[in-house]
Parts: C-alpha cells; sequence; structure tokens
C-alpha cells in the first residue's frame, strides 16, 4: 500500500488490474469474464448484484437464516423486487427443499439469493445443488460469499452460480474497502438487456465492465491503493493453495471447537454446518458478555464479535480468517478466555482448553 499512487489509467495500473481479475477467477474458481473488484465495502458488492439483476415486480426468493439473509432480503425490497422470503431457525440451514417449494409457488422467479456463510450464526449453507435448482425455474442464483471466499471452496462454474460478491477483509486477508465480484454470461445477458437502466449510476455493471474490460473507458477513479493490497493478499493466497488454505482452516477450527467445548462453550449452529472460519457459541448463564468482550481487548488486545438481532448478548462469534487462522491464535484465544471466563466466577479446570485444543492438534498430525 506504501507503493507510488500512479493514475487510474495508467499503464501500470492497467496491469495490476488485469492481474486482479486473473487472480480473482483463481479464487472464485471460476472462468467470468466479468470479475473485478468494485470500489466500496463488501455491502456494495451486494448492491451491485442486486441493483442490476433486478427490475421493478422481479420475483426474488431469499433464503434467510440471520441478519445477512435479512439484508439481502431489504436491499431486494428496497430495489423493487418481490420478496419471497423461505426463513429458517437462527443457526439451522435453509433446506434446499423449502427453497424449491418457494421457486414452484412464484408466479415467474427471477432470483434466488443465498448467504453461504451466515456470519451472525456460524452457518454454512449448502449451495451445491441450488444452482441448477434456480436454472430449472428459469431464475439465476446469487451468493453472497463474503466469509467464504479464502477460507472454504466457493466453485463459481461447477455449482452453477450466476453472480457472487464477497469483500476484502476476511478470507483474502487485505484492508477492508473493495468487494469483488464476477458475473456469469448469463447474468450478464439480464443485465444488458434490461428495459431501465440500473438505479444506480455508480454500480452500473453495464457501464462499469467498460473501464474494467479492454476499452478502460473511464467511469470512475478506483482507490488504486487498495488495489495494491488486493493485489498482493490475491497472490498470497494463491501462493498458498485452496486447498492448503481450506485444510488449514478446517484444522484450526477442529482445535479451537476443541477448547471452546472444553469450558463449556457451545455451538449454535446446526451440526453438519458449521464454518471453519467463524465459532459462534452461546455465552455462559451469568456471565457478562460486554465485560469479557472488553477485558479480552483491554488485557489481552484480542478482539470478540458480540451477537447481532436476537442473538445479542446471547452469543460470541470468534473469527479465525484468512491470515488470522494460525495455531497460535487459537492457543492464545483459548487461554485469554479461560483467564476472563475464571475472573468472572466461571468455574473451569484451568488449562483444559489448551490441552483439548493440543490433543485435537495432535491427533491430526
Amino acid at each position: 500500500m506504501a507503493s507510488p499512487v500512479v493514475g487510474h489509467l495508467d499503464p501500470v495500473f492497467v496491469n495490476v488490474m488485469e492481474n486482479i481479475k486473473r487472480l480473482l477467477r483463481i479464487v472464485f474458481q471460476t472462468a467470468n469474464e466479468i470479475t473485478f473488484p468494485v470500489s466500496g465495502t463488501g455491502s456494495s458488492g451486494m448492491e451491485t448484484a442486486l441493483t442490476n439483476l433486478i427490475e421493478d415486480g422481479d420475483e426474488v426468493v431469499v433464503a434467510i437464516a440471520g441478519a445477512f439473509g435479512e439484508r439481502l432480503a431489504d436491499a431486494a425490497g428496497r430495489l423493487g423486487g418481490q420478496v419471497h422470503r423461505v426463513e429458517a431457525e437462527w443457526g439451522r440451514i435453509v433446506e434446499p427443499s423449502r427453497i424449491e417449494a418457494a421457486l414452484k409457488a412464484a408466479r415467474k422467479p427471477k432470483l434466488v439469493a443465498v448467504v453461504h456463510a451466515e456470519t451472525s450464526t456460524g452457518m454454512h449453507q449448502p449451495v451445491e445443488e441450488l444452482g441448477a435448482m434456480a436454472h430449472r425455474y428459469g431464475a439465476l442464483i446469487l451468493l453472497d460469499a463474503v466469509t467464504s471466499v479464502g477460507c472454504v471452496p466457493v466453485e463459481i462454474d461447477r455449482w452453477g452460480i450466476d453472480a457472487c460478491y464477497t469483500c476484502t477483509q476476511k478470507g483474502i486477508s487485505a484492508p477492508p474497502g473493495l468487494a469483488p465480484v464476477t458475473f456469469s454470461e448469463r447474468a450478464m445477458q439480464v443485465v444488458r438487456s434490461r428495459e431501465k437502466k440500473s438505479r444506480s449510476w455508480y454500480l452500473d455493471l453495464a457501464m462499469i465492465e467498460r473501464y474494467w474490460g479492454a476499452e478502460r473507458l473511464y467511469h470512475h477513479t478506483a482507490p488504486i491503493t487498495m488495489n495494491y493490497a488486493l493485489y498482493e493478499a490475491l497472490r498470497i493466497v494463491v501462493e498458498e493453495g485452496l486447498t492448503q488454505r481450506f485444510a488449514r482452516h478446517q484444522a484450526n477450527a477442529t482445535a479451537m471447537c476443541a477448547g471452546l467445548d472444553a469450558i463449556g462453550l457451545k455451538p449454535v449452529a446446526q451440526e453438519g454446518h458449521r464454518l471453519p472460519q467463524l465459532a459462534v457459541v452461546t455465552i455462559p448463564e451469568g456471565i457478562d458478555d460486554a465485560k469479557v468482550r472488553s477485558d479480552l481487548l483491554r488485557h489481552f488486545n484480542i478482539e470478540i464479535a458480540g451477537g447481532l438481532g436476537p442473538f445479542k448478548g446471547k452469543v460470541w462469534r470468534i473469527g479465525l480468517l484468512g491470515e488470522s487462522s494460525t495455531r497460535e491464535n487459537v492457543m492464545m484465544v483459548l487461554n485469554a478466555l479461560e483467564s476472563v471466563l475464571s475472573a468472572q466466577g466461571l468455574e473451569l479446570a484451568r488449562g483444559a482448553a489448551l490441552k483439548a485444543a493440543d490433543y485435537a492438534y495432535s491427533s491430526m498430525s
């Protein structure tokens, strides 16, 4: 990020843009031509997908099992979509059969929108069969992969995903500020044949693709420094290798969950559908949520997140994403949690979490 800032149409930056697109295709596991970072945070990726794919009155099936499914439904409605909500209890998956039932019930479904990794609950939504399902009913499928890209497999082409967005600061481990997106040719045909222009000028793919494509037609000034950071972060991801990266996340998650279980912190996500990059656990009875998080930050320089929506004050969310997913961090967090929880009067066998995690690691070697 300390590299000299050049013009956004400078040949040097154009070369960076091409390399970013190439690396993003590897990370998204796609050959989609329209694959690039939107100039905005992860939420701008969501807006880009929805504002380009939805027109007034379009029927949109949204799977909702947490805060970010709710966000998708809200945004789709604001953009004129007729939203069909398919809801599940927070922490549980939305069963694919229920999504298909909603598609059958819709008059002419345009889009299915699904959160792959629900950050509010730690739930890993199965999506492999949803692309083919959506296409059988003449709909496109949109995947929110904000917390999954770079942590678990996201296979855009093999799964038949038409549009997907993520962010830079989680699994990719760059600073926040860009939203990588990818669109299939099927999705781009919808974009190019809209009856009316996108409601957003800034996020209009029909124009942005000419900036990121061969024409390099001026649309906006891309954040040069943020793209430098993304370029380097993507190089690190690809150098490690996706298979190795996914295995690292799974190994550290196994150890973390063993340690958390040893001190009585239970996951809220449905068994068999828990994210390896995010542990969401219930707060023990009588423990002060805010004080634990404050003490962790003040005494150990560790930040964990509180619950959202109905989970506020009831769960902690502990991220192990990207470059933060290390054995060192797992042991450090478990040790700090033991210390802070003991100070609040929770009866613990000191060292139990570390022993459990250590045993988990040794069992995997």
